[in-house]
């Protein structure tokens, strides 16, 4: 598929989506292939030294990843849903092997942000595919429009088959509305911090990798004491609130 960076990446359709139902997909080459290319092999050199268990706030260790972070190509997908004045929250690189990779279960990213930032509104998440991703492979999978809440009530899960330790308890998730989003390397899904989604398990004899980019909105306010050891980067725009922002070197605050 050609590589074609517009001013505007996201169709009116797709923010309209974006705001009624918490999520749209990308599927367009998010990056040219050159570029897409290198932070594959940023990606494998870091999967090779900190394993699948290790990739969070991946970013912080290896700043090479601020050149796609940070670009005109992510920031031109999250402008029209998050507005002008962009912080980078977090990134994370996340890898389920071949047959063996935990599910993900039914959650909210903002249930355990809780407390780290103003509100939860706003947030959003770019999950780059950097393999081929289906429901083979154990895509990701939410449920539209259940992002004006984010705080369910969740229950303990065997946190040797899942990710993480609890779940939103199952009579509140109904699976048949599920939307699961499959993806060619290099395309993306946007979703909201508050929007219920999850994963399968990974059976398949393929790998699963995604890069997610996360962002928030500079009118937010981050608490400092709950957010200590997290650095966060000035996106786009301006801070509204004087948030601890570090400022890349290529990236200047507007006037």
């Amino acid at each position: 598929m050609e590589f074609v960076m517009n001013a505007s990446r996201l169709s009116s359709d797709q923010v309209a989506q974006y705001e009624r139902e918490g999520y749209t997909l990308f599927q367009q080459p998010v990056f040219a292939p050159e570029k897409f290319n290198r932070l594959r092999a940023i990606f494998e050199e870091n999967l090779d030294k900190y394993g699948e268990e290790d990739l969070d706030r991946i970013h912080s260790r290896d700043e090479r990843l601020l050149e796609f972070l940070l670009a005109d190509e992510v920031l031109d997908l999250v402008e029209p849903v998050v507005g002008p004045n962009i912080g980078l929250w977090s990134s994370h690189f996340i890898s389920k092997p071949p047959f063996t990779g935990k599910a993900t279960p039914w959650h909210e990213d903002s249930s355990y942000w809780n407390g780290r930032i103003s509100t939860m509104e706003g947030i959003c998440t770019i999950w780059l595919a950097l393999d081929e991703v289906d429901a083979e492979n154990g895509a990701m999978k939410v449920i539209p429009g259940t992002h004006l809440n984010g705080f369910s009530d969740y229950e303990q899960v065997d946190a040797a088959k899942n990710i993480f330790g609890s779940q939103i308890k199952a009579e509140l998730v109904d699976e048949s509305r599920a939307v699961t989003f499959e993806l060619e390397p290099n395309q993306c899904s946007l979703h909201e911090a508050r929007i219920i989604h999850g994963a399968d398990a990974n059976t398949s004899p393929r790998r699963r990798a995604g890069f997610t980019m996360r962002y928030f909105p500079l009118t937010s306010k981050i608490n400092r004491e709950r957010n200590q050891n997290t650095r966060f980067w000035l996106a786009r725009g301006k801070d509204l609130t004087d948030n601890p922002l570090e400022v890349r070197e290529a990236v200047t605050l507007q006037q």
